[in-house]
Protein backbone atom coordinates (compact mmCIF):
# COMPACT_ATOMS: atom_id res chain seq x y z
CA UNK A 1 0.00 0.00 0.00
CA UNK A 2 1.30 3.10 -0.94
CA UNK A 3 0.49 5.33 2.19
CA UNK A 4 2.96 8.27 2.64
CA UNK A 5 0.95 11.33 1.98
CA UNK A 6 0.67 13.38 -0.92
CA UNK A 7 -0.78 16.70 -0.05
CA UNK A 8 1.25 20.06 0.66
CA UNK A 9 -0.60 23.09 2.28
CA UNK A 10 1.12 25.99 -0.22
CA UNK A 11 -0.26 28.76 0.93
CA UNK A 12 -1.71 29.95 4.69
CA UNK A 13 -3.80 33.09 3.32
CA UNK A 14 -5.51 33.58 -0.12
CA UNK A 15 -4.25 36.78 -1.84
CA UNK A 16 -6.20 39.85 -1.93
CA UNK A 17 -8.65 38.48 1.11
CA UNK A 18 -9.39 39.92 4.70
CA UNK A 19 -8.40 37.86 6.96
CA UNK A 20 -9.21 37.63 10.69
CA UNK A 21 -7.19 36.62 13.17
CA UNK A 22 -8.56 34.03 15.90
CA UNK A 23 -8.66 36.70 18.96
CA UNK A 24 -11.21 38.45 16.56
CA UNK A 25 -13.46 35.60 15.03
CA UNK A 26 -17.17 36.20 15.66
CA UNK A 27 -18.15 32.87 15.85
CA UNK A 28 -16.92 29.81 18.06
CA UNK A 29 -18.15 26.22 19.21
CA UNK A 30 -18.26 26.18 22.53
CA UNK A 31 -16.98 22.28 22.82
CA UNK A 32 -17.34 22.24 26.93
CA UNK A 33 -20.67 23.89 27.01
CA UNK A 34 -23.18 21.98 29.27
CA UNK A 35 -25.07 21.39 26.02
CA UNK A 36 -23.60 21.80 22.77
CA UNK A 37 -26.12 22.98 20.19
CA UNK A 38 -24.73 22.15 16.42
CA UNK A 39 -24.14 25.47 14.77
CA UNK A 40 -25.45 26.17 11.35
CA UNK A 41 -22.74 25.77 8.63
CA UNK A 42 -23.33 26.04 4.75
CA UNK A 43 -20.85 23.86 2.72
CA UNK A 44 -22.03 24.22 -0.84
CA UNK A 45 -20.11 22.25 -4.06
CA UNK A 46 -16.89 23.77 -4.67
CA UNK A 47 -16.38 25.50 -7.92
CA UNK A 48 -14.30 24.12 -10.51
CA UNK A 49 -13.61 21.39 -13.02
CA UNK A 50 -13.39 18.22 -10.85
CA UNK A 51 -14.07 16.57 -7.41
CA UNK A 52 -16.27 20.06 -6.46
CA UNK A 53 -19.02 18.30 -5.12
CA UNK A 54 -17.57 15.53 -3.64
CA UNK A 55 -15.26 17.06 -1.79
CA UNK A 56 -17.84 19.58 -0.41
CA UNK A 57 -19.87 16.41 0.72
CA UNK A 58 -17.28 14.59 2.37
CA UNK A 59 -16.47 18.13 4.68
CA UNK A 60 -20.02 18.05 5.12
CA UNK A 61 -19.92 14.43 6.32
CA UNK A 62 -17.35 14.67 9.08
CA UNK A 63 -18.18 18.06 10.31
CA UNK A 64 -21.71 16.71 10.93
CA UNK A 65 -21.05 13.31 12.19
CA UNK A 66 -18.41 15.31 15.04
CA UNK A 67 -22.35 16.79 16.30
CA UNK A 68 -20.55 20.14 16.84
CA UNK A 69 -21.94 21.51 13.00
CA UNK A 70 -25.11 21.07 11.07
CA UNK A 71 -25.13 21.63 7.52
CA UNK A 72 -27.89 23.18 5.57
CA UNK A 73 -29.07 21.83 2.41
CA UNK A 74 -28.40 25.55 0.68
CA UNK A 75 -29.26 24.27 -2.95
CA UNK A 76 -32.10 26.94 -3.44
CA UNK A 77 -29.29 29.68 -2.76
CA UNK A 78 -29.04 32.22 -5.47
CA UNK A 79 -25.30 33.18 -4.91
CA UNK A 80 -23.18 30.05 -6.57
CA UNK A 81 -20.13 31.51 -5.47
CA UNK A 82 -18.09 30.58 -8.78
CA UNK A 83 -15.05 32.11 -8.26
CA UNK A 84 -13.18 31.65 -4.82
CA UNK A 85 -11.66 35.47 -5.20
CA UNK A 86 -15.06 37.19 -5.02
CA UNK A 87 -16.94 37.69 -1.69
CA UNK A 88 -19.79 35.87 -0.81
CA UNK A 89 -23.04 37.86 -1.29
CA UNK A 90 -23.66 37.70 2.42
CA UNK A 91 -27.37 38.36 2.56
CA UNK A 92 -27.98 35.50 0.50
CA UNK A 93 -26.26 33.27 2.54
CA UNK A 94 -28.00 35.30 5.88
CA UNK A 95 -31.13 34.05 4.84
CA UNK A 96 -30.08 30.06 5.27
CA UNK A 97 -29.32 30.57 9.20
CA UNK A 98 -25.97 29.22 8.29
CA UNK A 99 -23.50 30.77 10.96
CA UNK A 100 -20.61 29.80 9.34
CA UNK A 101 -19.83 29.17 5.23
CA UNK A 102 -17.16 27.28 3.30
CA UNK A 103 -16.98 28.06 -0.57
CA UNK A 104 -13.88 26.36 -2.32
CA UNK A 105 -12.82 26.38 -5.66
CA UNK A 106 -10.63 23.41 -7.71
CA UNK A 107 -8.52 23.73 -10.37
CA UNK A 108 -6.48 21.09 -12.07
CA UNK A 109 -3.30 22.19 -13.08
CA UNK A 110 -0.93 21.56 -16.66
CA UNK A 111 0.41 18.17 -14.92
CA UNK A 112 -2.88 16.84 -13.93
CA UNK A 113 -3.11 17.31 -10.07
CA UNK A 114 -5.60 19.39 -8.53
CA UNK A 115 -5.32 22.71 -6.80
CA UNK A 116 -7.85 23.01 -4.01
CA UNK A 117 -8.17 26.84 -2.41
CA UNK A 118 -11.15 27.26 0.53
CA UNK A 119 -12.15 29.93 2.48
CA UNK A 120 -14.25 29.92 5.90
CA UNK A 121 -16.79 32.65 6.73
CA UNK A 122 -18.29 34.48 9.23
CA UNK A 123 -21.31 34.83 7.70
CA UNK A 124 -23.02 37.68 9.65
CA UNK A 125 -19.86 39.70 10.44
CA UNK A 126 -19.23 39.38 6.85
CA UNK A 127 -15.40 38.50 7.60
CA UNK A 128 -13.35 35.67 6.40
CA UNK A 129 -11.80 33.34 9.58
CA UNK A 130 -9.69 31.22 7.94
CA UNK A 131 -8.22 30.73 3.68
CA UNK A 132 -5.92 27.85 3.09
CA UNK A 133 -4.81 26.22 -0.39
CA UNK A 134 -4.11 22.44 -1.09
CA UNK A 135 -1.87 20.54 -3.94
CA UNK A 136 -2.77 17.25 -4.38
CA UNK A 137 -2.30 14.32 -6.66
CA UNK A 138 -6.01 13.14 -8.26
CA UNK A 139 -6.45 10.10 -6.33
CA UNK A 140 -5.59 11.93 -3.27
CA UNK A 141 -8.85 14.93 -2.84
CA UNK A 142 -10.59 12.93 -0.33
CA UNK A 143 -7.30 13.66 1.52
CA UNK A 144 -7.56 17.11 0.96
CA UNK A 145 -11.45 17.17 2.13
CA UNK A 146 -9.85 15.19 5.55
CA UNK A 147 -7.51 18.21 5.76
CA UNK A 148 -10.10 21.33 4.96
CA UNK A 149 -12.18 19.83 7.52
CA UNK A 150 -9.75 19.73 10.37
CA UNK A 151 -9.21 23.24 9.20
CA UNK A 152 -12.39 24.67 9.82
CA UNK A 153 -12.70 22.30 13.13
CA UNK A 154 -9.97 23.52 14.74
CA UNK A 155 -11.00 27.36 13.89
CA UNK A 156 -14.30 26.91 15.19
CA UNK A 157 -13.81 24.70 18.21
CA UNK A 158 -10.14 25.83 19.21
CA UNK A 159 -9.24 21.55 19.21
CA UNK A 160 -7.26 20.38 16.97
CA UNK A 161 -9.37 17.71 14.24
CA UNK A 162 -8.94 14.44 13.52
CA UNK A 163 -10.69 13.82 10.55
CA UNK A 164 -7.38 13.44 8.09
CA UNK A 165 -6.93 9.56 10.34
CA UNK A 166 -7.51 5.80 9.62
CA UNK A 167 -9.05 3.04 11.80
CA UNK A 168 -7.56 -0.05 11.83
CA UNK A 169 -10.17 -2.89 13.52
CA UNK A 170 -10.93 -6.62 13.05
CA UNK A 171 -13.54 -6.78 10.05
CA UNK A 172 -15.92 -9.71 11.13
CA UNK A 173 -18.39 -12.01 8.96
CA UNK A 174 -20.11 -15.33 8.95
CA UNK A 175 -22.01 -16.82 11.64
CA UNK A 176 -20.90 -16.54 15.24
CA UNK A 177 -19.40 -19.82 16.42
CA UNK A 178 -17.51 -19.97 13.02
CA UNK A 179 -16.67 -15.87 12.77
CA UNK A 180 -13.36 -15.38 10.26
CA UNK A 181 -11.95 -12.16 11.31
CA UNK A 182 -9.65 -10.68 9.06
CA UNK A 183 -7.28 -7.38 9.45
CA UNK A 184 -8.82 -4.28 8.15
CA UNK A 185 -8.07 -0.59 7.88
CA UNK A 186 -10.29 2.65 6.16
CA UNK A 187 -10.59 6.32 6.60
CA UNK A 188 -12.46 7.44 9.44
CA UNK A 189 -14.84 7.91 7.77
CA UNK A 190 -15.57 4.76 6.74
CA UNK A 191 -14.60 4.59 3.28
CA UNK A 192 -11.37 3.03 1.72
CA UNK A 193 -11.74 0.00 3.52
CA UNK A 194 -9.16 -3.16 3.06
CA UNK A 195 -8.04 -6.42 3.97
CA UNK A 196 -4.71 -6.73 5.49
CA UNK A 197 -5.05 -10.40 6.11
CA UNK A 198 -6.82 -13.39 4.17
CA UNK A 199 -9.14 -15.04 7.02
CA UNK A 200 -7.40 -17.77 7.53
CA UNK A 201 -6.83 -17.18 10.83
CA UNK A 202 -7.71 -15.02 13.46
CA UNK A 203 -6.16 -11.59 14.34
CA UNK A 204 -7.48 -9.69 17.57
CA UNK A 205 -6.28 -5.70 19.30
CA UNK A 206 -4.53 -3.92 16.35
CA UNK A 207 -2.72 -1.26 17.44
CA UNK A 208 -1.06 1.92 15.96
CA UNK A 209 2.09 2.91 16.80
CA UNK A 210 1.86 6.43 17.72
CA UNK A 211 4.98 7.80 15.39
CA UNK A 212 4.64 6.16 12.19
CA UNK A 213 1.97 4.11 9.59
CA UNK A 214 2.63 0.72 11.64
CA UNK A 215 0.57 -1.78 13.21
CA UNK A 216 0.94 -4.60 16.04
CA UNK A 217 -1.74 -6.61 16.76
CA UNK A 218 -2.46 -10.67 17.54
CA UNK A 219 -3.02 -13.54 15.42
CA UNK A 220 -4.38 -17.09 17.16
CA UNK A 221 -3.64 -20.10 15.33
CA UNK A 222 -4.17 -23.62 15.85
CA UNK A 223 -0.63 -24.10 16.82
CA UNK A 224 -0.79 -20.80 18.69
CA UNK A 225 -0.90 -17.30 19.12
CA UNK A 226 1.90 -14.75 17.95
CA UNK A 227 2.02 -11.08 17.99
CA UNK A 228 2.87 -9.05 14.47
CA UNK A 229 4.60 -5.75 13.54
CA UNK A 230 3.06 -4.83 10.14
CA UNK A 231 4.37 -1.81 8.23
CA UNK A 232 1.43 -0.24 6.73
CA UNK A 233 3.95 1.60 4.04
CA UNK A 234 6.00 -1.07 2.96
CA UNK A 235 3.68 -4.25 3.29
CA UNK A 236 6.52 -5.58 5.42
CA UNK A 237 5.44 -7.94 8.82
CA UNK A 238 7.37 -10.06 11.19
CA UNK A 239 6.83 -11.36 14.81
CA UNK A 240 8.13 -10.07 17.76
CA UNK A 241 9.46 -13.13 19.24
CA UNK A 242 7.97 -16.46 20.65
CA UNK A 243 6.50 -17.09 24.13
CA UNK A 244 6.24 -19.92 26.31
CA UNK A 245 1.80 -19.35 26.95
CA UNK A 246 -0.61 -17.06 24.85
CA UNK A 247 0.73 -13.73 24.05
CA UNK A 248 -2.27 -10.68 23.54
CA UNK A 249 -3.02 -7.05 24.48
CA UNK A 250 0.08 -5.71 22.32
CA UNK A 251 0.29 -2.00 22.54
CA UNK A 252 3.18 0.49 21.32
CA UNK A 253 5.08 3.00 23.33
CA UNK A 254 4.63 6.46 22.39
CA UNK A 255 7.76 6.70 21.01
CA UNK A 256 7.32 3.74 19.01
CA UNK A 257 10.71 1.67 20.40
CA UNK A 258 8.78 -0.57 22.35
CA UNK A 259 5.36 -2.79 22.74
CA UNK A 260 4.00 -3.59 25.81
CA UNK A 261 1.94 -7.32 25.69
CA UNK A 262 0.67 -9.70 27.77
CA UNK A 263 1.73 -13.35 28.45
CA UNK A 264 -0.53 -15.88 29.71
CA UNK A 265 0.95 -19.18 30.89
CA UNK A 266 -1.04 -21.63 33.36
CA UNK A 267 -3.75 -19.68 34.16
CA UNK A 268 -2.21 -16.66 35.12
CA UNK A 269 -0.85 -13.73 32.74
CA UNK A 270 1.62 -11.00 33.23
CA UNK A 271 2.55 -7.50 31.55
CA UNK A 272 6.43 -7.78 29.50
CA UNK A 273 7.63 -4.78 27.62
CA UNK A 274 10.34 -5.39 24.32
CA UNK A 275 12.40 -2.91 23.21
CA UNK A 276 12.00 -3.15 19.26
CA UNK A 277 15.55 -2.42 18.57
CA UNK A 278 17.64 -4.83 20.36
CA UNK A 279 14.57 -7.27 20.59
CA UNK A 280 15.41 -7.77 24.47
CA UNK A 281 12.16 -8.18 26.75
CA UNK A 282 11.18 -7.23 30.19
CA UNK A 283 8.55 -8.66 32.54
CA UNK A 284 7.34 -6.10 34.61
CA UNK A 285 4.58 -7.82 36.80
CA UNK A 286 5.05 -10.83 38.85
CA UNK A 287 1.72 -10.92 40.74
CA UNK A 288 -0.20 -14.33 41.01
CA UNK A 289 -3.27 -13.19 38.86
CA UNK A 290 -4.37 -11.65 35.52
CA UNK A 291 -2.53 -8.52 34.75
CA UNK A 292 -3.48 -7.45 30.68
CA UNK A 293 -4.06 -4.70 28.91
CA UNK A 294 -0.90 -2.35 29.60
CA UNK A 295 -1.21 1.25 27.90
CA UNK A 296 1.64 3.51 27.81
CA UNK A 297 1.16 7.13 29.72
CA UNK A 298 1.67 9.76 26.73
CA UNK A 299 5.25 10.55 28.29
CA UNK A 300 6.21 7.45 27.89
CA UNK A 301 6.84 7.38 31.89
CA UNK A 302 4.28 5.13 33.17
CA UNK A 303 1.58 2.15 32.01
CA UNK A 304 -2.07 1.66 32.93
CA UNK A 305 -3.33 -2.19 32.66
CA UNK A 306 -6.53 -4.09 34.22
CA UNK A 307 -5.53 -6.73 36.79
CA UNK A 308 -7.69 -8.91 39.31
CA UNK A 309 -5.44 -8.93 41.71
CA UNK A 310 -7.86 -7.43 44.29
CA UNK A 311 -10.24 -10.06 43.44
CA UNK A 312 -12.35 -8.54 40.61
CA UNK A 313 -10.85 -7.02 37.52
CA UNK A 314 -9.90 -3.17 38.20
CA UNK A 315 -7.60 -0.22 36.89
CA UNK A 316 -3.76 0.20 38.21
CA UNK A 317 -1.49 2.31 37.27
CA UNK A 318 2.20 1.51 37.83
CA UNK A 319 5.93 3.31 36.47
CA UNK A 320 7.25 1.49 33.01
CA UNK A 321 9.60 -0.70 35.28
CA UNK A 322 6.71 -1.64 36.96
CA UNK A 323 7.50 -0.45 40.53
CA UNK A 324 4.86 2.37 42.17
CA UNK A 325 1.38 -0.23 41.56
CA UNK A 326 -1.55 1.59 42.95
CA UNK A 327 -4.98 1.14 42.33
CA UNK A 328 -7.04 3.76 40.41
CA UNK A 329 -10.38 2.40 39.91
CA UNK A 330 -12.64 1.70 43.12
CA UNK A 331 -16.41 1.65 41.65
CA UNK A 332 -18.63 -0.95 41.87
CA UNK A 333 -18.31 -3.70 38.72
CA UNK A 334 -15.13 -4.62 36.68
CA UNK A 335 -13.10 -2.11 34.62
CA UNK A 336 -11.23 -3.62 31.89
CA UNK A 337 -9.47 -1.92 28.59
CA UNK A 338 -7.74 0.96 30.03
CA UNK A 339 -6.04 2.96 27.48
CA UNK A 340 -4.31 6.53 28.08
CA UNK A 341 -6.01 9.56 25.79
CA UNK A 342 -3.04 11.06 23.55
CA UNK A 343 -3.26 13.96 26.03
CA UNK A 344 -2.51 12.48 28.87
CA UNK A 345 -5.80 13.73 30.85
CA UNK A 346 -7.96 10.69 30.63
CA UNK A 347 -7.92 7.20 30.77
CA UNK A 348 -11.08 5.64 29.05
CA UNK A 349 -11.91 2.18 29.89
CA UNK A 350 -14.62 -0.66 29.85
CA UNK A 351 -16.83 -0.97 32.35
CA UNK A 352 -19.26 -4.10 33.43
CA UNK A 353 -21.94 -3.73 36.35
CA UNK A 354 -24.94 -6.33 36.38
CA UNK A 355 -25.72 -6.77 32.91
CA UNK A 356 -24.44 -3.79 31.09
CA UNK A 357 -21.68 -2.56 29.67
CA UNK A 358 -20.19 0.74 29.63
CA UNK A 359 -17.44 2.89 27.80
CA UNK A 360 -16.25 5.02 30.68
CA UNK A 361 -13.52 7.71 31.51
CA UNK A 362 -11.47 8.88 34.22
CA UNK A 363 -8.35 10.81 35.76
CA UNK A 364 -5.30 9.33 35.55
CA UNK A 365 -5.24 9.45 39.32
CA UNK A 366 -8.68 8.16 39.16
CA UNK A 367 -10.96 11.26 39.75
CA UNK A 368 -13.79 12.15 37.51
CA UNK A 369 -15.03 8.88 36.84
CA UNK A 370 -17.87 9.12 34.21
CA UNK A 371 -19.80 6.30 32.21
CA UNK A 372 -20.31 7.55 28.50
CA UNK A 373 -22.39 4.81 27.32
CA UNK A 374 -24.33 1.98 28.60
CA UNK A 375 -25.58 -0.98 26.31
CA UNK A 376 -25.66 -4.55 26.16
CA UNK A 377 -21.77 -5.30 25.34
CA UNK A 378 -19.77 -1.86 24.66
CA UNK A 379 -16.05 -2.59 24.78
CA UNK A 380 -12.53 -1.56 23.78
CA UNK A 381 -12.09 1.90 23.33
CA UNK A 382 -9.33 3.42 21.06
CA UNK A 383 -8.66 7.54 21.40
CA UNK A 384 -9.01 10.18 18.54
CA UNK A 385 -5.48 11.55 18.03
CA UNK A 386 -7.37 15.04 19.65
CA UNK A 387 -7.97 13.15 22.85
CA UNK A 388 -11.74 14.66 22.65
CA UNK A 389 -13.45 11.40 20.78
CA UNK A 390 -13.89 7.84 21.25
CA UNK A 391 -14.34 4.87 19.12
CA UNK A 392 -15.37 1.63 20.51
CA UNK A 393 -17.57 -1.35 19.13
CA UNK A 394 -21.07 -2.15 20.52
CA UNK A 395 -22.70 -5.79 20.06
CA UNK A 396 -26.41 -6.05 20.83
CA UNK A 397 -27.90 -10.00 21.45
CA UNK A 398 -27.77 -11.09 17.88
CA UNK A 399 -24.24 -11.10 17.71
CA UNK A 400 -22.70 -8.87 15.34
CA UNK A 401 -20.50 -6.28 16.62
CA UNK A 402 -21.06 -2.73 15.14
CA UNK A 403 -18.09 0.21 15.67
CA UNK A 404 -19.44 3.96 17.58
CA UNK A 405 -18.28 7.26 18.62
CA UNK A 406 -18.77 8.81 21.40
CA UNK A 407 -17.50 12.23 22.68
CA UNK A 408 -15.74 12.47 26.49
CA UNK A 409 -19.06 14.16 27.67
CA UNK A 410 -21.07 11.41 26.49
CA UNK A 411 -23.32 13.58 24.69
CA UNK A 412 -22.67 12.99 21.08
CA UNK A 413 -23.23 9.38 20.60
CA UNK A 414 -23.08 8.18 16.45
CA UNK A 415 -22.73 4.65 15.19
CA UNK A 416 -19.21 4.78 13.06
CA UNK A 417 -19.38 5.17 9.23
CA UNK A 418 -19.05 2.08 8.19
CA UNK A 419 -21.70 -0.36 7.71
CA UNK A 420 -20.05 -4.33 7.91
CA UNK A 421 -19.15 -5.82 11.37
CA UNK A 422 -16.05 -4.90 13.46
CA UNK A 423 -14.73 -5.02 16.90
CA UNK A 424 -11.49 -3.85 17.97
CA UNK A 425 -11.02 -0.53 16.56
CA UNK A 426 -7.51 1.70 16.55
CA UNK A 427 -7.68 5.07 15.44
CA UNK A 428 -4.61 6.35 13.78
CA UNK A 429 -2.66 9.47 14.65
CA UNK A 430 -3.10 12.21 12.12
CA UNK A 431 -1.61 11.33 8.97
CA UNK A 432 1.25 13.27 7.44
Amino acid sequence: MRLRALLLMVAALMSGAAFVTPAAAQIEVDINAGAVKPMPIAIPAFSGATRGAEIAQVISGNLERSGLFQPLNVSGVADKLSDVNIQPRFPDWQTTGAQALINGQVTVGPDGGLRVDFRLWDVFSQQQLLGLQFSSTPDNWRRVAHKISDAVYERLTGEKGYFDTRVAFVAESGPKLNRIKRLAIMDQDGANPQYLTDGSYIVMTPRFSSTSQELTYMALRPTGSSIYLLNLETSRQETVGKFPGMVFAPRFSPDGGKVAFSVEKNGNSDIYVMDLRSRSTTRITTDPSIDTSPSFSPDGTKIVFNSDRGGQAQIYVMNTDGSGVRRISFGGGRYTTPVWSPRGDFIAFTKQTGGQFHIGVMRPDGGDERLLTTSYLDEGPTWAPNGRVLMFFREGGGGNPKLWTVDITGRILRPAAYNGSGSDPAWSPLLD
